[in-house]
């Protein structure tokens, strides 16, 4: 019997090298042209890509269009995690003014580019009303967990420039406001598109109800959470013991008791970060719980950029020139014209107006996305919508992430 070699290279321990100094390679190489914080994102997804390319011996990844569990998981913890990051970031709520551009961007921008990228799917990629309903859903929010770069700084921080703050407050509630439409584009699949058969309950279930009970839920734990790490007992308070892992479990335990009386978890864990920063505001423990959960954020995202990377040659197979004039479209055209719309008549002058309308990043939360419907309802163009969203997310984090510093630097000397 032969005995195996000593060197038995395993495919495993491959990915893990090739994990480990993709990552560090991506923070590492843009120090030696900009002292700027370096736009890592995008060059995990291509060195993923060329990883998934040439190194031999590598664990392949599973297919998200064939095994969308695993995505769908990792992908929903990352932007949990961001979410409540983004609510832990908010300083000041006040005045209510400020709020202003925030809402006007959920209102009118979203809608806008939902309805705008799902009539390009259908006109220029021929996709079903279904699938295109779906696409626009997956692609119009910005994502809280790559646009870290254009939102406000850490706790106590205070760095809240207006444009900051419209972005990070947009990040961090437009996720769970795009769950009604991708929910509309799994009904239109099953049921076809005949609103007078569902209209009604898709607005009163998805819209209302899931809506509100996801705020509620998210005020309420996050009031719970603040009593438990501030009030009792008395002179022994968990908030004095710096463990952050308490209060992400209160995280994942609002996240799942929300999406177990059917609301949605993503308003929740937002919210629940927005109510636990204004508990004890001057208190320590909101600092270091923020960098503690965004150490988790980092992680998940980077294994996730260099997995998205590695697969992308497989997803890019069926790319055609439809899905490059959509993408090119979605970044350049209708994220910017929307946003502008949007933003008319508010108190952002022009230069900061162009900042909100253009740096809204797609990313995890569209993987997230396209694997929860693709796990729900089989779509006849699932296969176009991934090649499409995994080019929009490939084009979005390298056209923003290399640009983002040069504008928020531009920002400070207005």
């Amino acid at each position: 019997m032969q005995e195996d070699p000593f060197f038995s290279w395993s495919a495993y321990h491959v990915a893990l090298v090739v994990v480990g100094v993709i990552v560090v390679l991506a923070h590492w190489l843009p120090r030696l042209i900009s002292k700027r914080e370096p736009a890592a994102a995008p060059l995990m997804i291509l060195f993923g890509a060329v990883a998934g390319l040439f190194v031999p011996n590598m664990a392949s990844l599973p297919d998200p269009r064939q095994t969308p569990l695993p995505w769908e998981l990792v992908s929903e913890l990352t932007v949990i995690v961001a979410l409540f990051g983004a609510g832990m970031r908010i300083d000041n709520l006040r005045p209510m003014k400020r709020w202003i551009p925030t809402l006007r961007m959920l209102a009118i921008a979203m809608p806008l580019t939902i309805f705008a990228v799902a009539l390009l799917g259908v006109a220029v990629d021929g996709l079903t009303i279904a699938g295109a309903i779906l696409l626009g859903a997956v692609l119009a929010p910005t994502d809280p967990v790559l646009a870290g770069d254009v939102q406000v700084g850490p706790p106590q921080q205070g760095d809240e420039h207006p444009v900051r703050f419209t972005l990070t407050t947009e990040a961090g509630l437009n996720d769970g406001l795009a769950f009604p439409f991708v929910y509309l584009g799994l009904i239109v699949a099953a049921e076809g598109m005949a609103p007078q058969l569902w209209g009604w309950e898709w607005l009163a279930r998805d819209v209302l109800y899931r809506s509100v009970v996801g705020v509620l839920m998210g005020w309420a734990g996050g009031r719970v959470l603040g009593y438990i790490l501030f009030t009792v007992p008395k002179g022994s308070i968990l908030a004095e013991t710096a463990s952050g892992v308490i209060a992400l479990a209160g995280v994942v335990l609002c996240y799942g008791s929300t999406e177990l009386v059917e609301g949605y978890g993503f308003i929740a864990v937002a919210v629940l970060g927005l109510t636990l920063r204004r508990i004890e505001q001057h208190h320590q423990f909101h600092r270091q719980l923020h960098d503690f959960t965004e150490s988790i954020e980092h992680a998940l995202t980077a294994v996730l950029l260099v997995a998205l990377g590695s697969v992308l040659p497989v997803l890019f197979a069926d790319l055609s020139w439809a899905h490059v004039l959509i993408a090119l479209t979605l970044i350049l055209v209708i994220r910017p014209l929307s946003g502008w719309i949007a933003l008319m008549r508010t108190d952002l002058g022009p230069r900061d107006r162009a900042v909100v309308s253009i740096y809204g990043v797609r990313g995890i939360g569209s993987i997230y996305y396209l694997c929860y419907a693709g796990s729900h309802v089989e779509f006849s163009n699932e296969t176009q919508l991934w090649s499409l969203v995994g080019l929009v997310i490939l084009l979005s984090t390298i056209l923003h992430g290399f640009t983002v510093g040069w504008a928020m630097d531009r920002l400070k000397h207005v």
